[in-house]
């Protein structure tokens, strides 16, 4: 059925798009929802021509309920996005590593989806802000679907899903003010040193990425590889965009934030109707179970990454976007990831964030798009069939399962458990408790960030961009964020208090002056 529904769908796309477009053949005949033929969408049905309106005027109060349930929650978080759909393509043998289908050969492909995104901003917000960008992969494989939510950096804020409703919170708007607040901001970042890598990225030059075609995107998290001898490996995903990495300037990002403030979607969806179709190479970075044991820092921190030189990028395949949405809301607005969609060969990680994000997502889609979200055409696992013993609930649109049992164990015909497909077995012995994680090395890998892989213009811009956003914080703010970048390393934590003392200064003559 799901691949029928996609089928017509595809179908009516092009139908709608070359009917109006072929001289001779007559638009369709103008219905209500139910199908019921309009004679007039013009005008309301009223008692005389200024009299009031009739409830039995259906084609109105059908038009009206519709429109005043067309917009869904926005999302908390990565509320603006661009997708696109094309295919992933295997193109180096991991099958040593992994048993999933979709690495089961060189040159096999898979078909996907990719949504790109802001994250803190809203669903009207300018696409050229400083925020990192969401790169969530969707592939559709014959074992389920396999949803990789990643960022286009290979780190983030916090380590502790804890934090995650806080953090975002401060990157929202002032509950009393609404407005976005730097004291919030950095009020938080400031009391979390964990976030000194991830903010170190924000405000350097990648920062503000070129559109969503010229930035990398990475899995972040660390996932679990497992192998047809059930041996299991930890692994992170790497997307190296084929376009090369573009970002624009302060100035650049400013000018077109008021000129083209949806640039990345407008950009996206050009480059594939053109014809240039973005890719990536994909990567994988393997680490033993012997090695994480042995690794220096806790390897599932989110807040650092796995060191090239000592694990090394593994070659793996290409992302390629090859067909823009059919219309955005289905294909897009309505495009739901979820980490926890993993087929077998795939498995999470001790990683605290990951874990966290396995239930938080499919809980917000159950809220946002409803309980059978899974069943529209852009998320549904359209190439394996769905069975199991869920039922009803709100937008069923599909047979429901028909009349076959749902509950389990059962002693009729329904779907039986695959034991083939168990999840990797593996040996914990620890306490159960509260483990306080703010303190596990929040400067080293920033430091590294800072001397060896920024030049010293780059280092220069990143004083600048940091002082110029850190400023509108409260002094005592500001006092403890420079201690932290202090802390990573002294020309960093110097050259922001030089500029922050300027930029004080400024606005106390400002204020003498008034």
């Amino acid at each position: 059925l799901s691949r029928v529904l996609l089928r017509i769908r595809d179908f009516s796309a092009l139908w709608n798009k070359s009917r109006y477009y072929i001289g001779g053949i007559k638009p369709d005949v103008l219905t209500t929802g139910g199908g019921n033929p309009i004679s007039d969408k013009l005008n309301l049905l009223t008692l005389g021509p200024r009299g009031p309106l009739l409830v039995q005027d259906v084609a109105f109060t059908d038009e009206m309920a519709h429109f005043d349930r067309e917009r869904i929650p926005e999302r908390v978080v990565h509320a603006k996005g661009a997708g696109a759909f094309g295919y992933f393509e295997v193109t180096h043998d991991i099958t040593k590593y992994s048993k999933a289908k979709v690495f089961e050969h060189i040159g096999k492909r898979t078909p996907i989806a990719i949504r790109f995104s802001t994250v803190a901003g809203e669903a009207g917000s300018a696409d050229t802000v400083r925020d990192p960008r969401g790169f969530a992969v969707k592939m559709y494989t014959e074992d389920g679907n396999w949803d990789l939510t990643g960022n286009n950096t290979p780190i983030f804020f916090i380590r502790d899903a804890m934090l995650f409703p806080s953090f975002i919170h401060s990157q929202k708007r002032n509950p009393q003010t609404h407005l976005k607040d730097p004291d919030m901001v950095w009020d938080f970042w400031s009391l979390r040193p964990e976030s000194l890598h991830q903010v170190s990225f924000l405000f350097s030059d990648r920062g503000i990425p070129d559109g969503h075609r010229h930035m990398n995107g990475y899995g972040s998290h660390t996932f679990k590889l497992v192998n047809a001898k059930d041996e299991a490996v930890y692994c992170k995903f790497h997307f190296k965009t084929d376009q090369g990495i573009r970002n624009l300037t302060v100035e650049e990002a400013q000018r077109l934030s008021a000129a083209d403030p949806d640039y990345g979607i407008h950009d996206l969806y050009g480059a594939i109707a053109d014809g240039a179709f973005p890719s990536w190479t994909a990567y994988i970075q393997v680490m033993t179970f012997q090695q994480a044991e042995k690794f220096p820092f806790n390897p599932f921190d989110l807040t650092k990454i796995w060191p090239h030189g000592d694990y090394p990028l593994i070659p793996l395949g290409k992302l390629v976007l090859n067909k823009n949405p059919a219309n955005y809301f289905t294909d897009v607005e309505q495009m739901a990831f979820d980490p926890s969609n993993m087929p077998p060969g795939i498995e999470p990680s001790p990683d605290k964030m990951l874990q966290g994000r396995l239930f938080s997502y499919p809980d917000t889609h159950r809220h946002r798009l409803g309980p059978n979200y899974l069943q529209l055409p852009v998320n549904c696992p359209y190439r394996a069939r769905v069975a199991n013993y869920q039922r009803d609930g709100p937008m069923c649109f599909n047979d429901n399962q028909g009349g076959a049992p749902n509950y389990y164990p059962n002693s009729f015909s329904a779907p039986e458990q695959q034991p083939q497909v168990r999840e990797h077995k593996f040996h914990v012995s620890a306490d159960v408790a509260r483990f306080n994680s703010a303190d596990e090395d929040n400067v080293t890998q920033v430091r590294n960030f800072f001397t060896k892989v920024l030049s010293e213009e780059e280092r220069k811009r990143l004083c600048e961009n940091i002082a110029g956003h850190l400023k509108d914080a409260q002094p005592f703010i500001q006092k403890r964020a420079v201690k932290n970048f202090l802390d990573v390393h002294s020309d960093y934590g110097s050259q922001i208090q030089t500029l922050l003392d300027k930029y004080n200064a400024e606005a106390a003559t400002k204020v003498r002056l008034v």
